[in-house]
């Protein structure tokens, strides 16, 4: 299994630039920032990145093709790609959350949507002439006669039946969100017959999970980030995973609170006294790797539970101090996986 990291999209590029040559040197193999509508442009802020590194992969997740037209998010993707020498790769989502959300866009016939921008992407980075009329986007006679590099890795970001079903029959890979060792033997058990069956990219397809990554030396630290970022975990809301927490009735204590996590988000502040500390310090550990660093054997054992459920590649979420992290990581998980 391979390991990523994804790193905080308001970091100003001669930023990441620095974590990502400490990351390439730690053994990471990828760099990715979430494409937030507040955030820098997640193309152009990886560029003094792509320059000072020569091994690590790097992009957005996640793009929507409602926000940007496919050719345009293809132009920006080979742009990268070209100066990061055939290492750029993108996570793309057709869900109605993050920029979308902010520019009110309706996300209608989402599979579609995904199908074709990923037929647009791929047959642009050929470099050679295309044309392409589907049944929502078009592009005319575009030929990137430039773009001479290996093709950047092109994932569609899924965790509805529908969407796994449909990409798993012709994405190289599939990008999961807060999926737990249990959710991601579910997904390869609905996913592994469609891609036997029709993927092209059968041999070499890739099955990636972002994962919120809060280790620290202080557990009471550790446990305190966590709280700050639970709103943006998938797993507190109904709609995804009943089971992130057996009892149902805490979960439901959870449901009920979700404004209150929401404060705590857009806050940055720890303290969410309407749910239980016990029930919080029960929902962090259980949906992000939130551990001290001298049980971090926990968390080693959480990453190969992944690996052993069909994960190919986990991208971690790291936080505050991400110099530490990227040590630790790199020391610890890296070599385990």
């Amino acid at each position: 299994m391979q390991v990523h990291l994804i790193l905080e999209s308001a970091n100003p590029p001669e930023r990441l630039a620095e974590l990502a040559v400490l990351a390439e040197n730690a053994g990471i193999t990828g760099l990715w920032t979430s494409n937030m509508h507040d955030g820098r442009d997640p193309f152009v802020n990886f560029v003094p990145a792509a320059q000072a590194t020569s091994r690590i992969r790097m992009g957005p997740v996640a793009v929507s093709p409602y926000e940007l037209h496919p050719l345009k998010m293809g132009n920006a993707l080979l742009t990268l790609n070209e100066i990061a020498g055939g290492r750029a790769h993108i996570g793309i989502s057709a869900g109605d959350g993050g920029t979308a959300f902010a520019m009110g866009m309706k996300t209608e016939r989402r599979l579609r949507a995904m199908r074709e921008c990923v037929d647009i992407i791929d047959a642009m980075a050929t470099g050679e002439l295309m044309s392409y009329k589907g049944e929502m986007y078009q592009v005319r006679w575009y030929n990137a006669s430039w773009a001479k590099s290996p093709k950047p890795k092109v994932y569609v970001c899924a965790g509805g039946p529908q969407l796994l079903k449909s990409s798993a029959k012709y994405a190289e890979g599939i990008y999961l969100g807060d999926h737990h060792p249990e959710h991601v033997a579910a997904v390869r058990a609905a996913i592994d017959p469609e891609i036997e069956a029709h993927n092209p990219h059968k041999d070499d397809f890739q099955l990636l999970n972002f994962w919120a990554w809060h280790v620290k030396d202080d557990e009471e630290a550790a446990l305190a980030e966590c709280r700050m970022w639970l709103a943006a975990r998938v797993t507190p809301w109904p709609a995804y995973y009943h089971e992130v927490l057996p009892d149902k009735d805490e979960m439901q204590i959870i449901w009920d609170n979700t404004d209150a996590l929401n404060r705590a988000f857009y806050n940055q502040n720890p303290d969410i006294p309407e749910i239980p500390r016990e029930l919080l310090d029960k929902l962090s550990r259980c949906c992000s790797s939130c551990s001290p660093t001298d049980r971090i054997d926990i968390e080693i054992a959480k990453m190969q539970a992944f690996k052993d459920a069909g994960l190919t590649d986990i991208c971690l979420r790291i936080y505050d101090e991400p110099e530490k992290s990227i040590e630790l990581i790199g020391k610890h998980v890296v070599p385990n996986v």
